[in-house]
């Protein structure tokens, strides 16, 4: 069976980061976009990270690029935005694709665990979030309407 601990992404630094260092914790893992109108979101996932942070939470944001190209920035230039605007403090991942032949393995795994609306595997624009448990298991995926603030609840339950 397959968990997210059989997974390796590249971090906005350019490091390895074997996600079976995350075992144990809770995760929520967006696409995320500097400049969507989903974009203040940011301020959202935030706050859920510093709420939850010290019973083994993290977010993990991956930009993406594919939507619009709203993630237009590199590594250094997404992080001080996210830093300068939203006081971001989660760790950011390298951008990645989270759709086509180039899509990052971890998000074709995750779609497949958790499909879309009418059953569709594809991410539909960015903030698509992820909530996975401790055991590195996708509980349940997230549109990008869904503010996360509305998500807390069921974070809460996995703690």
């Amino acid at each position: 069976m397959t968990t997210i601990a059989d997974f390796t992404v590249t971090t906005n630094r350019g490091e390895e980061l074997d996600l079976k260092a995350k075992l144990g914790k809770v995760l929520l893992v967006v696409n995320t976009a500097s400049k969507c109108g989903f974009t203040p979101q940011y301020d959202g996932l935030e706050k859920l990270y510093q709420q939850f942070h010290g019973r083994d939470f993290e977010v993990l944001g991956f930009p993406c690029n594919q939507f619009g190209g709203q993630e237009p920035g590199n590594a250094d230039e997404i992080a001080e935005f996210c830093k300068v605007n939203f006081g971001v403090t989660f760790p950011l991942m390298a951008k990645v694709d989270v759709n086509g032949p180039d899509a990052s393995p971890l998000f074709d795994w995750m779609k497949s665990e958790a499909k879309g609306l009418m059953g569709s595997t594809s991410i539909k624009w960015n903030f698509t979030k992820f909530l996975i448990d401790r055991t590195g298991n996708v509980v349940k995926r997230y549109g990008p309407q869904d503010t996360p603030a509305s998500i807390a609840r069921d974070i809460e339950k996995l703690l």
